[in-house]
């Protein structure tokens, strides 16, 4: 329906995107330069690569919880919502990172990446764009297909964190304890 309205009226975006409250747009400005700082070099803790997988999976199940309120499907969105973030991580966990551990400062060296912007701004959208679709068209959340296609969506891109997290995790546990 969005994308349809879209393609066919170009200038609803105007509309849709001026009825658009600002605090969205300030939860977008704080995502985006949340996103820039992974773009450079940097060191970082356990603790500190560990809090944005944790807040962007629990920002993409409250987007999951959210676009269902009032839907018949609740009930089953959390377990396609989970079933997609498993898939995600443990594929992603297995692989390798160019990141390096300093077991002595219990530190990581990470390089800078766009790909967390990227997520990040993507699971931004996704809650964007269906909530928009379903102000358009609410019947649609008594569309099992697409209630399904849009938890599985957040499900994907959550899990998508907690693995790349993983591979980090797992060089700490991995290297040797300094006894100094």
């Amino acid at each position: 329906m969005l994308l349809e309205l879209l393609l066919e009226r170009p200038q609803a975006a105007t509309r849709i995107l001026a009825g658009t409250p600002s605090r969205v747009w300030l939860l977008l400005a704080g995502f985006t330069a949340l996103g820039l700082t992974q773009l450079r070099d940097r060191r970082a803790s356990l603790l500190r690569v560990s809090l944005m997988p944790l807040g962007m999976t629990a920002f993409s199940l409250w987007g999951t919880v959210s676009a269902l309120n009032g839907s018949p499907l609740l009930g089953q969105a959390p377990a396609a919502w989970l079933a997609a973030a498993a898939l995600f991580a443990l594929v992603l966990a297995r692989g390798a990172t160019p990141a390096r551990y300093d077991p002595v400062q219990r530190t990581y060296a990470l390089p800078g990446s766009a790909v967390p912007l990227l997520l990040i701004l993507a699971i931004f959208l996704l809650k964007y764009g269906v909530g928009v679709e379903l102000r358009l068209a609410p019947e649609r959340l008594h569309e099992a297909g697409f209630m399904l296609a849009v938890t599985s969506l957040y499900g994907a891109i959550s899990g998508i964190f907690p693995g790349r997290a993983a591979r980090l995790w797992r060089l700490s546990f991995l290297q040797p304890r300094s006894t100094s």
